[in-house]
């Protein structure tokens, strides 16, 4: 499987082959899966205090009394009682509850071969909302991409690609969230756009980050988080020639 390799100006420069996990068969069950035992890791297990509303000296009067038999106080007010006043909540939190939910770790690598073959595929990503001009999947651009300092100067290059609607679809797309999320800190729903992978640390990761949408990581951390958010795969994802090599030492290839 062959691939452009695109300049800064846009132009194709030359072909190079694609390593083989770019053709590994499309599994949308393990990338679900390997997305969610990725973003549970992130939850920090909380619960309330065991003993919270239980510091009382309260007891049932029993029956026989008119009274409803929940525990009271000496003075005949109810506590305790996750309807009382003060009373203990119902079901609150636990720390011991299970979060983070394991995958196997082939499982997990081959997921993410499966969520970078899906970046090659037109109509994944289509079907995912982004709007691109290009004919062909993946867009692989020249090393000299990394050395970008500037945004404006990286807009340019994603104006020559055929990609900036994807980033103004990304821009008009923000919306303030329905339901109490909006008050704890998840105000605006702001949709993806470009996924860009790069090699090392370099300047374009501080360049391209700035646009909406745009996520700008090292092959070394790539994961199903970046290729498949919310589970589904098939971002519009652009690589370096560097960041192509480094995934193939990653996976021995």
């Amino acid at each position: 499987m062959e691939a452009k390799v695109y300049n800064l100006n846009g132009e194709v420069v030359k072909n190079i082959e694609l390593p083989e996990f770019f053709e590994t068969e499309y599994r949308p069950d393990l990338i679900k899966r390997a997305f969610l035992s990725a973003f549970t890791a992130r939850l920090q297990p909380k619960g309330t205090d065991p003993l919270a509303g239980k510091r009382r000296s309260a007891e049932s009067y029993g029956k026989g009394y008119g009274l409803a038999r929940v525990p009271r106080l000496p003075g005949g007010r109810a506590a305790l009682a996750p309807m009382t006043v003060g009373g203990r909540r119902a079901h609150p939190p636990k720390v011991k509850k299970i979060l983070w939910e394991r995958i196997n770790k082939k499982e997990r690598i081959k997921a993410i071969k499966s969520a970078l073959s899906a970046t090659t595929n037109v109509e994944l990503v289509k079907a995912r909302g982004h709007i691109f001009n290009v004919e062909e999947l993946p867009i692989i651009v020249e090393n000299d991409f990394e050395n970008l300092k500037k945004t404006k100067e990286v807009y340019s290059v994603f104006e020559k690609l055929g990609l900036a609607d994807d980033v103004i679809r990304a821009k008009e797309g923000k919306k303030i969230r329905a339901g109490k999320g909006k008050m704890r800190g998840r105000r605006y729903r702001k949709p993806k756009s470009v996924l860009v992978v790069v090699s090392d640390k370099c300047d374009a990761i501080l360049a391209s980050r700035n646009l909406p949408g745009v996520d700008v990581i090292t092959a070394k951390d790539l994961s199903v988080l970046h290729l498949a958010p919310g589970g589904v795969a098939g971002r519009l994802t652009i690589y370096t020639e560097g960041a192509i090599e480094k995934l193939k030492e990653r996976f021995g290839e």
